[in-house]
């Protein structure tokens, strides 16, 4: 099976079935996945969207809500649900998903909504909407398959049929005390093969990874990739079972980390929405702009001070609007490289240094091959040598800077409790370009105008 991807044949194709009757647009869904579905909702007006979840059976439409992204409104959708068919939907949805989607909502449709399901499942949403969505308390699903560490095999096994009827899929077993305290895990595989009189404290594997429930979810999606999980249980304080972590909701936070990591770097706020409007970009990247800006002028200071330096060679303008793009190509290489470091693993002093002198030697080495590259043009093209060496040194020396600068920036700023990736990018590009101008400048006045 193929990626579905959006083309205008599956867009015309729901658009007709629009304008049909109800029976033609539910014979056209069907043919769909649930989350090709919600891919094609993102070129659907609202009250398309709601005519199709009102059609599609509560647990094809629930399925449909989890896989839509925030910003394409899979709450609003809920909200605006006739409220039988839109409690039919929330108890099909997994725990998690339900209380992702309603935590987009305010106060009051959120209580309208827990008020219409079951206390069960009304209670399990407002216990996880009390954590952060971003901590494993936000991520976990509090529907868990749980065993008692005293069972035998066949009790054991009843247990896990009966929890299990009203599940999608799981994954392990989490064996408890008789106060719910986390014993240790459990392979279905592993009480199927074990012989009929075999008990579960004697199968449980005591040493397991979990995570607390206030733990940063980009450390449970660390420890979940180290140790090859499919899923990990989620504990409080006092190691009283309060969930699961899967590794679906896993991807999710790595796409969703690596995204705002890009965007950082590229100076975008995480708050900009990626299908957003114009009026959100703006507001979004004016105030770096501004910045940058400001820093832009710094740069520009240098050529002024050395005003007679271009006049009097005026060639070295054009040279020198290289050497600094080039530096700043190469610190963003630097940085990308080091914050994609930061992100994976923290550092210890000894690795930090490595990646220091590792982009020091990089710099060092490409900095002296582009300026060899540089000073042959101005060899032959230009027919002075002497401007070749000074264009050399100062290609090796802003690459250089753009090595040091692009690894060690992001690990200072960590260091001070600032996240390397919102501020890196315009340190860097300042130093990059204010010694992509100062290094041929300087060394022209030097040792060209004596």
């Amino acid at each position: 099976m193929q990626s579905f991807e959006l083309d205008k044949t599956d867009l015309l194709r729901i658009k007709t079935a629009l304008e049909a009757d109800d029976a033609d647009l539910e014979n056209v869904l069907k043919e769909y996945h649930a989350s090709e579905i919600a891919i094609l909702f993102e070129k659907l007006q609202q009250e398309e969207k709601e005519r199709i979840i009102n059609i599609l059976p509560a647990d094809v439409a629930s399925e449909v809500l989890s896989e839509m992204d925030e910003e394409h409104g899979p709450a609003e959708l809920l909200v605006n649900l006739d409220p039988e068919k839109r409690t039919e939907i929330v108890e099909e949805l997994d725990y998690d998903d339900a209380t992702d989607i309603i935590s987009q909502l305010d106060e009051e449709h959120q209580e309208e909504i827990l008020e219409d399901l079951d206390h069960e499942d009304a209670s399990s949403i407002r216990a996880l909407m009390t954590y952060a969505e971003d901590t494993a308390g936000g991520l976990m699903n509090s529907e868990i398959i749980k065993v008692n560490i005293n069972l035998d095999k066949k009790d054991a096994l009843d247990e896990i049929i009966r929890q299990s009827e009203e599940m999608e899929e799981f994954y392990t077993i989490c064996v408890v005390d008789n106060d719910d305290i986390l014993k240790g895990i459990l392979s279905i595989k592993t009480v199927i093969k074990a012989r009929a009189d075999a008990r579960i404290s004697d199968l449980v594997t005591t040493d397991f990874v979990y995570v607390k429930a206030e733990l940063d979810q980009e450390e449970v999606a660390r420890l979940i990739k180290q140790y090859n999980l499919t899923s990990i249980p989620v504990v409080d304080d006092h190691m009283k079972l309060l969930g699961r972590v899967t590794v679906d909701d896993i991807i999710d936070v790595m796409e969703e980390e690596n995204t705002e990591d890009i965007l950082k770097i590229s100076g975008v706020s995480e708050d900009e929405e990626l299908s957003g409007n114009w009026l959100e970009a703006v507001k979004s990247r004016l105030p770096w702009l501004v910045i940058n800006l400001g820093t832009a002028f710094l740069a520009a200071s240098i050529i002024r001070t050395f005003d007679s330096t271009v006049a009097k060679l005026s060639i070295i303008s054009a040279y020198m609007t290289i050497i600094a793009g080039m530096g700043g190509n190469a610190a963003t290489q630097a940085l990308a490289v080091t914050v994609r470091r930061i992100s994976l693993s923290d550092l210890s002093d000894k690795q930090a240094y490595n990646t220091v002198l590792k982009e020091f030697l990089v710099g060092l080495i490409n900095g002296a091959a582009n300026g060899l590259i540089v000073f042959i043009v101005a060899f032959f093209y230009d027919a002075n040598p002497l401007l070749g060496l000074v264009l050399f040194l100062a290609m090796t020396g802003n690459l250089i800077i753009a090595g040091l600068t692009g690894a060690s920036i992001p690990l200072i700023l960590k260091r001070v409790g600032i996240d390397p990736a919102v501020a890196s990018s315009i340190i860097i590009t300042t130093f990059t370009d204010c010694i992509g101008f100062l290094l041929p400048l300087w060394l022209a006045t030097k040792l060209l105008l004596k």
